[in-house]
C-alpha cells in the first residue's frame, strides 16, 4: 500500500495541474486589467482618443481573467516543477497578448505581429520598438508603455507573491523559475518577505530618480515615465531622441547613475539601504567585474570619440559612460547615435549586451556572475595542467560552486551560443545585413533593445524586420529574459510525459 501511495503521489506531481495554472493567470491576467484602469484614468485626465482603446481592453482582459478563474476555482496550491516551468512562460506570453490590445484596438498599431513585439518588448523590459514616431502617440498609451517595463522589471510573478500571499504554495518553485543568475542570494526566510523588501527599494528608486529628473527640469509625465524606464532598465521613451531630447548633461548623468544603480544586485542594495553593508560591494567579486567593465570600455570609447571625432572631453566622457551603461544594464536609452561611432566601439557595445549587469538585478544578458565564474574556471584549468592531481574549489563569495553548478554555466553558455548563431544566420539568409542580425540577435537575447548597423540602427525602430524575424525575436526577448532553459525546457518531449 506504501509503494501504490508513493507511486500516485509521484504521479500527481509530474502531471501538468491545468486547474491551478488557470487559477494563476486568471489572477494575475485581472492584475493586467487593473494596471490599464490606471492608464485610462491618464487618458481621461489628458482627454485624449485612447480612452475607448483602453475601456475595450481592460473589460476584454477582465472578462478573459473571470473565465480562468472560474476553470481554475476549484485547484489546489500544489504546484510542481513543470507547473512552475510553464506558468511562468505563459504570464509573460499571455501578459504580452492582452498588453498588445490598446495598440490593437485604438490603431495605433494595425499589425498583430508588431503589437505583440512591442508588448512582448515592455514587459520583458527588452525596448526594442516598431515605432517609427512614439512623439504621436497619446499619453495614456505612451504611460502603457513605460508602466509595461516597469511592471516587468522585477518579475509579474515575483511581484504577484509579494501582493497574492494566497498564492505562496508555489510561489519558490515559481521564483526558481524566473529568478536571474546561477546563484540565489537569501534574504528573508520566506519568499514573501523577501519580494517585498526587493519591491520597497525598487519604488524608492523609482520615486528618487524620478524626484531628480523633475529637478532638473522635466515636466512630471516625462520624469515619471523615464525614472519607469530606467529603473527598469527598459528604454522606452516617450521621445523619439530619447534621453537627448532634452539637451541637459545633467538629466543624461543622473540617468547613467540611476541605471547603473539598477545593474547592482538588489539585494545588496537592500542591505546597503537598510543596514549600510558596504562590505558586501567592495568584496563582491561580481561588482568588481562590473565595475570594472563599466571603466574600462568608458575610458577606450571616450578616447575613440575624442581621437576620431574629436568630441571634447566631457562630451566624449558623457556619451561613452551612458551608451555603457545603457548597454551593459541592457537599458537602451541613448543620449547620441553610435551608429556613427567608429565601428570598433561597436565591438565594444556588442560586448556590454552580451556581459550584462549584476545577477539579481533588472538587467538582462549573460550576467556578470556567470562572467567571474567562467574565469575562474578558466583559473583553475590553467592551475590544474601543473598540478593534475589537485582538488580545486570554485569559490564565488561564501559559496563552493558545485560540479553541477559548473556543468550547467557551460551548458548555458553553449546555448546562449547556438542560438546566436542560428538566429543570426536565420536573419542573414532573409537579407538582413550581417552586423544587424547579429547584434539583433543578442539584443533581444540579452533584452537590451537597440542594436547597431546601418539598416536598424540604435535611434530606428525595428519596423523593417520580417514578421517571422520578429516573432523569433519575441521568443528570443521572453527566454533572455527567463532565463533560457526556462523557455526550451517545455519544448522538449520530457517535459509533457507524465512520468
Amino acid at each position: 500500500m506504501t509503494c501504490e501511495k508513493a507511486l500516485q503521489t509521484h504521479k500527481l506531481t509530474t502531471v501538468i495541474n491545468l486547474k491551478l495554472i488557470y487559477k494563476i493567470l486568471g489572477s494575475l491576467i485581472f492584475l493586467e486589467s487593473l494596471f490599464m484602469i490606471l492608464c485610462l484614468a491618464i487618458a481621461f485626465w489628458y482627454g485624449e482618443d485612447d480612452i475607448p482603446a483602453f475601456l475595450v481592453s481592460i473589460l476584454v482582459t477582465q472578462l478573459a481573467a473571470y473565465i480562468l478563474r472560474y476553470k481554475g476555482h476549484t485547484a489546489d496550491n500544489t504546484m510542481s516543477r513543470k507547473d512552475s516551468f510553464l506558468v511562468i512562460t505563459l504570464v509573460w506570453s499571455v501578459f504580452s497578448l492582452f498588453g498588445a490590445l490598446p495598440f490593437l484596438i485604438g490603431g495605433y498599431i494595425t499589425n498583430f505581429t508588431n503589437a505583440y513585439f512591442e508588448a512582448m518588448s515592455g514587459f520583458t523590459t527588452t525596448g526594442a520598438t516598431i515605432l517609427n514616431d512614439v512623439e504621436h502617440l497619446p499619453h495614456g498609451i505612451l504611460f502603457w508603455r513605460t508602466f509595461s517595463q516597469w511592471i516587468g522589471g522585477l518579475g509579474i510573478v515575483f511581484f504577484t507573491i509579494a501582493v497574492l500571499p494566497s498564492m505562496v504554495g508555489g510561489s519558490t518553485k515559481v521564483f526558481s523559475a524566473e529568478a536571474t543568475g546561477p546563484i540565489k542570494t537569501k534574504l528573508h526566510p520566506r519568499l514573501s518577505s523577501s519580494a517585498k523588501s526587493i519591491w520597497t527599494v525598487f519604488l524608492i528608486l523609482t520615486i528618487l530618480c524620478a524626484a531628480t529628473f523633475k529637478m532638473l527640469g522635466m515636466g512630471w509625465f516625462d520624469c515619471i515615465n523615464y525614472a519607469m524606464t530606467t529603473i527598469a532598465t527598459g528604454g522606452f521613451s516617450t521621445h523619439n531622441d530619447s534621453i537627448e531630447f532634452f539637451h541637459s548633461p545633467a538629466m543624461e548623468y543622473c540617468s547613467t547613475f540611476f541605471c547603473f544603480l539598477s545593474g547592482i544586485n538588489f539585494i545588496i542594495l537592500y542591505r546597503l539601504f537598510t543596514r549600510g553593508d558596504i562590505k558586501n560591494i567592495v568584496k563582491n567579486s561580481e561588482m568588481k567585474l562590473y565595475c570594472l567593465l563599466t571603466v574600462v570600455f568608458t575610458a577606450f570609447i571616450m578616447i575613440m570619440l575624442i581621437v576620431r571625432l574629436h568630441y571634447d572631453v566631457e562630451k566624449a566622457f558623457r556619451c561613452a559612460v551612458y551608451q555603457v551603461v545603457s548597454f551593459i544594464t541592457t537599458t537602451g536609452l541613448f543620449n547620441d547615435d553610435a551608429a556613427t561611432w567608429p565601428h570598433v566601439t561597436w565591438v565594444v557595445l556588442a560586448v556590454c549586451m552580451f556581459t550584462g549587469a549584476c545577477a539579481g538585478s533588472t538587467s538582462g544578458g549573460f550576467k556578470c556572475v556567470r562572467c567571474t565564474m567562467l574565469l575562474k574556471i578558466i583559473q583553475n584549468e590553467f592551475r590544474q595542467i601543473l598540478h593534475p592531481k589537485a582538488v580545486l574549489p570554485l569559490r564565488f563569495g561564501d559559496v563552493n560552486v558545485s560540479m553541477q553548478r559548473r556543468v550547467t554555466l557551460l551548458a548555458f553558455l553553449s546555448v546562449y551560443g547556438l542560438l546566436c548563431l542560428v538566429c543570426a544566420f536565420t536573419m542573414i539568409a532573409a537579407g538582413v545585413d550581417n552586423t544587424n542580425a547579429i547584434t539583433i540577435t543578442i539584443s533581444t537575447l540579452s533584452n537590451v533593445g537597440p542594436t547597431l548597423g546601418v539598416e536598424i540602427g540604435p535611434t530606428m525602430s525595428w519596423n523593417e524586420l520580417p514578421d517571422f524575424a520578429k516573432w523569433m525575436c519575441s521568443l528570443l526577448m521572453l527566454m533572455g529574459r527567463l532565463e533560457i532553459f526556462s523557455v526550451l525546457i517545455i519544448f522538449t518531449p520530457t517535459f509533457w510525459k507524465d512520468s
